[in-house]
């Protein structure tokens, strides 16, 4: 099904797969998913269009029945729907029609974005709402603690100009501070000995 591209008659490797399912998902405004996710979608998808469970259950490989009834397969609403028109039917032996879901207007959730790692020294940026994006810059020091500057922008380019101004002018601040505190622990070791 996902052949290799470099290997002749061998199939992909599975975090290849996993990558780039999660790139498309990513592109589509998805959650992240387990690529095994997609078998409960199909199972659950399959029972919804009306597929019997028996042959369901021989497609995706199980020998029982109730393995794809258990756990692979979720109730949708559709499902839901389905089956009280049913019984209605069943009861008034009318047929009702299924009602169809309001249409969804509200705007999309905001989800901030988040890069993954950064070369270190370069700090980070997170986007703190729509508009607004943090740059921050947080070099550790000789004592263990964390010399943390931040700066702030509309865009995120915006913001990676900021903060690589910022980095350029904190680096020395901090260099200073580091041979402060190195030449500070050097006099109280001499002093203590």
């Amino acid at each position: 099904m996902f052949p290799s591209p470099v290997k002749p008659n061998s199939p992909l490797d599975p975090a290849s797969v996993r990558k780039r399912i999660q790139v498309i998902l990513d592109h589509a405004g998805c959650r992240k998913l387990r690529f095994h996710n997609l078998r409960h979608t199909f199972t659950t998808l399959s029972l919804e269009a009306g597929m019997d469970v028996k042959t369901l259950s021989a497609i995706i490989g199980h020998n029982s029945v109730s393995t794809t009834l258990n756990v692979y397969t979720h109730v949708t609403d559709t499902m839901r729907q389905q089956a009280a028109a049913a019984i209605d039917h069943a009861i008034t032996g009318a047929a009702s029609p299924l009602p169809s879901p309001p249409p969804d207007n509200s705007p999309a959730p905001f989800l901030p974005y988040r890069p993954t790692r950064r070369r270190p020294g370069t700090g980070c940026i997170t986007q703190v709402s729509e508009h607004c994006y943090e740059g921050k810059y947080s070099p550790r020091l000789p004592n263990g603690t964390r010399y943390t500057k931040s700066v702030y922008a509309s865009t995120y380019a915006e913001c990676e100009e900021k903060l690589a101004t910022l980095i350029a002018q904190v680096k020395p601040e901090v260099d200073k501070l580091k041979r402060e505190m190195r030449e500070g622990m050097k006099t109280s070791k001499t002093v203590t000995q």
